[in-house]
């Protein structure tokens, strides 16, 4: 009698972790906000400026999250000639990077971590005309905690 009830528990295991809902969770991983979705629930949850040393402030970088896919990702708003690597962390140790073109108006994001009852945060870095003469820009936002 216990064998069987012990393959029970394990068969109602396996149906639990292979649901829609378990995969559709971690389906999000590393995949585009927009293309996926997500972003039609996103909200800006901390927001920072993107500085350089030498040119002072150029542009805003946002720590987004959607309540619809429970995930967070970063975006950036800066000058269109500048080309660079924007960065979402988690507090559990996860990460992604994307780097981003010149282009689109300026606008760029990356992809998305699960992030539902985790700290997270975003970084960029941005260059433009090579970089040279401190031609480079740094972002970061504070963690959000949810």
């Amino acid at each position: 009698m216990k064998r069987r009830v012990l393959a029970v528990a394990i068969g109602a295991m396996a149906v639990l972790a292979s649901s829609p809902a378990a995969v559709q969770a971690a389906s999000y991983d590393h995949k585009d906000p927009y293309k996926s979705g997500c972003g039609s629930t996103a909200r800006a949850v901390r927001s920072a400026k993107i500085v350089s040393r030498v040119n002072g402030e150029v542009g805003t970088i946002k720590l987004m999250w959607s309540s619809r896919c429970q995930t967070n990702w970063t975006e950036v708003k800066t000058g269109t000639s500048m080309t660079g690597t924007v960065k979402v962390y988690t507090a559990d140790g996860r990460t992604d990077s994307f780097r981003f073109k010149k282009g689109n108006g300026g606008r760029h994001w990356g992809n998305m971590l699960k992030a539902r009852g985790i700290c997270a945060w975003g970084s960029v870095s941005v260059q433009w005309n090579g970089g040279r003469g401190g031609q480079n820009a740094q972002g970061t936002t504070s963690k959000a905690c949810g």
